[in-house]
C-alpha cells in the first residue's frame, strides 16, 4: 500500500518553518518553539529539577554540529541545510515510525515512495534557490510535475493535514482527561501541573496556544496526548527517580 505524500514536505521544503523568520531565528527545533508552555505542564516540584530548555538546547546544538556545509553553498543554502537536517533527522523519523506502527498494527504493508534514499540524497545537495523555486514551498517538485498534474493542483496553496474540529472529539478527550485528573492514583497526576491542566480543560484547550508538535496539535490534541501518556504509565509502570 503506497502512502504517496509522506516525507515530501521534509525532502522538498514544504513546511512553513523553512520560510518563517520566527522559526528560522528561534535557535531551537522549529516544531517545539513554545518551551515555556511545555515546561509549565510539569509539576512545580519536578519543574525545579527538570529544565527542558537546557536539554533541548544541548540536543539542538549537538544536531547542528553534524551538518556538513559545502564550500559552494550560498549563505541561504547554508542556513537552510541546518533546518533541513533537523527536519530529516528528527521530524521525519517520527513520521516514519508512526506510519510503520499504525500500518503494521492493522496488517498493512506500507510504502513511502518519496522517502527513497536516492531521492533524499540527491535533494540534500540541491541549492536552496532551486529547491524553493519561485520562492515557494516545494517549488522544485511543483515544477517537475507541472506536465503531469492539473494546474489547480500544481499551484494550489499548501494545505496540511486537516485539524480535528469535530466537537465530539473535543468532548471525548476532555472528559477522558478530566476523569484522569480526578483520580489521585493516576500516575500522570504525579508529574503534571494540575492547575495548568485544569485551565486547559476549562478553556477547551485554548489555554495552550502553540502546537504541541508540528503545525496542528493544539489544545484537543494535547489532551489526547496526555491521556495516552497516562495509559503508557499505567501499562508499563516505569520507576521514575528524581
Amino acid at each position: 500500500m503506497p502512502y504517496p505524500g509522506e516525507c515530501s514536505d521534509e525532502i522538498f521544503a514544504g513546511y512553513p518553518w523553512f520560510f518563517r523568520k520566527d522559526a528560522l531565528n528561534s535557535n531551537t527545533f522549529p516544531w517545539s518553539i513554545a518551551l515555556d508552555e511545555r515546561q509549565n505542564l510539569l509539576h512545580p516540584d519536578i519543574g525545579k529539577q527538570v529544565h527542558l530548555k537546557d536539554y533541548i538546547d544541548a540536543r539542538y546544538q549537538e544536531s547542528l554540529a553534524k551538518v556538513e556545509i559545502l564550500d559552494c553553498d550560498s549563505e541561504e543554502t547554508k542556513e537552510k541545510r541546518k533546518i533541513s537536517y533537523l527536519t530529516l533527522n528528527w521530524f521525519m523519523q517520527t513520521l516514519l515510525d508512526r506510519s510503520d506502527r499504525m500500518s503494521m498494527y492493522n496488517g498493512l504493508e506500507l510504502r513511502v515512495p518519496f522517502c527513497d534514499y536516492r531521492l533524499v540524497e540527491y535533494m540534500w545537495n540541491v541549492p536552496w534557490e532551486i529547491k524553493a523555486l519561485n520562492g515557494r514551498e516545494k517549488g522544485l517538485l511543483r515544477y517537475v510535475v507541472r506536465d503531469l498534474l492539473p494546474d489547480e493542483i500544481v499551484n494550489r496553496k499548501k494545505s496540511p493535514y486537516p485539524k480535528t474540529h469535530n466537537p465530539t472529539y473535543l468532548k471525548a478527550v476532555k472528559e477522558m482527561l478530566w476523569d484522569i485528573m480526578q483520580k489521585k492514583d493516576a500516575p500522570i497526576n504525579q508529574l503534571l501541573n494540575r492547575e495548568y491542566i485544569l485551565e486547559i480543560l476549562e478553556t477547551d484547550g485554548k489555554a495552550f496556544t502553540r502546537p504541541w508538535f508540528g503545525q496542528l496539535m493544539t489544545g484537543p490534541q494535547l489532551m489526547a496526548y496526555l491521556c495516552q501518556v497516562n495509559m503508557w504509565l499505567e501499562k508499563y509502570q516505569p520507576k521514575i527517580e528524581m
